[in-house]
């Protein structure tokens, strides 16, 4: 072998170690991804002589982990921890952590390096914001966002697929797919009566095999019995003005009867409350008339004058049998003379 065969060689083996491992993962947005770095996890747990790099296009490369310690001026910092093992852990992942991450162990030239090429996939609408209640479709793109060196991605390769599994071709009923552009999918949905569908974006290899794949269910609001655009039936302002007014009505009307209802029962109390003659319960109910006569007796002039005073009472008695005495009303009175 020549001499500048052998200077190649150790030139590749300073810049990339001995081991050129490289590995591929795939991720959903906002989901959470774990990159191996090819350690145990008994073998120094504090990750010392560990370093994460990470570049989208080989333009740059960023440092995410230097000597075990998550760099704190890193955009994702607040993202990025390391296990055990001196895996990477990246959570709440986004379409801008998609690229290359290289695990680096040992000492500067006798390292070893693991790369891994992360692949995002995200469903949004489009435009972002479209509107299902206002427009009754929305255009859904699948996309998968990934390293450059990946190049684009084969047609075919990302597709669409119904609640049933069944995949979406063409324009069939509620739908329209409109093909894929390099590593983007598109599909219009339409507005269904009764439900909302759910559909699943799914990312295949050469072999058919399901890479990744990811659900998406557009909530259509209202209530819309056809596919074409239609009037909005949901409840309007004047309608709950109305049930506001005809329930402050029906207060009005209950709080009007309680208080006629309280102020009968306390006119029934008050009556029945009342006065009442004292009177024998086995005896009948009769009317009786009390009056005090004060009589005054004066004797002759030509003797002394002593003045006497004596009470008489008389009474009057109903009943309600008729009796002699409601005749002649003189027989209920009788005369008593005082001696001399």
């Amino acid at each position: 072998m020549s001499l500048l065969g052998l200077i190649f060689i150790s030139v590749l083996q300073f810049e990339a170690g001995v081991s050129g491992e490289v590995k591929y993962r795939y991720s959903r947005a906002a989901h959470y991804a774990i990159l191996s770095c090819g350690r145990e996890s008994s073998s120094d747990p504090t990750c010392s002589h560990v370093e994460w790099f990470f570049d989208r296009d080989r333009t740059q490369s960023i440092t995410e982990v230097s000597g075990g310690k998550v760099k704190l001026d890193s955009v994702r910092a607040v993202r990025l921890t390391l296990d055990t093992s001196c895996s990477l852990i990246i959570k709440n992942i986004t379409a801008e952590d998609a690229g290359r991450y290289t695990c680096r162990q040992g000492e500067y030239g006798h390292h070893t390096d693991i790369s891994t090429y992360l692949s995002v996939l995200t469903i949004s609408p489009s435009p972002p914001d479209a509107d299902p209640k206002r427009d009754a479709e929305v255009t859904l793109e699948c996309s998968l966002f990934r390293h450059i060196d990946l190049h684009h991605c084969p047609q075919i390769s990302i597709r669409w697929m119904d609640e049933t599994r069944t995949v979406l071709l063409g324009e069939g009923e509620g739908y329209k797919f409109h093909g894929q552009k390099n590593c983007v999918s598109s599909l219009t949905v339409k507005r269904q009566s009764g439900h909302n569908r759910r559909y699943t974006c799914q990312v295949v290899d050469e072999k058919n095999n399901v890479e990744i794949e990811a659900d998406y269910t557009p909530v259509f609001t209202g209530d819309h019995q056809s596919d074409t655009p239609g009037p909005d039936h949901s409840p309007d302002l004047q309608t709950y003005i109305i049930m506001g007014a005809a329930g402050g009505v029906v207060v009005v009307v209950v709080v009007i009867i309680a208080a006629a209802l309280i102020k009968h029962r306390k006119r029934a109390k008050v009556t029945v409350d009342g006065p009442k003659s004292a009177q024998h319960p086995d005896e009948p109910e009769s009317n009786l008339t009390y009056a005090t006569v004060s009589h005054t007796i004066q004797q002759a002039p030509n003797k002394k004058q002593v003045k006497e005073e004596e009470e008489i009472t008389y009474s009057t008695v109903k009943t309600a049998v008729q009796t002699e005495a409601d005749d002649d009303p003189s027989c209920l009175y009788s005369y008593v003379s005082k001696p001399k």
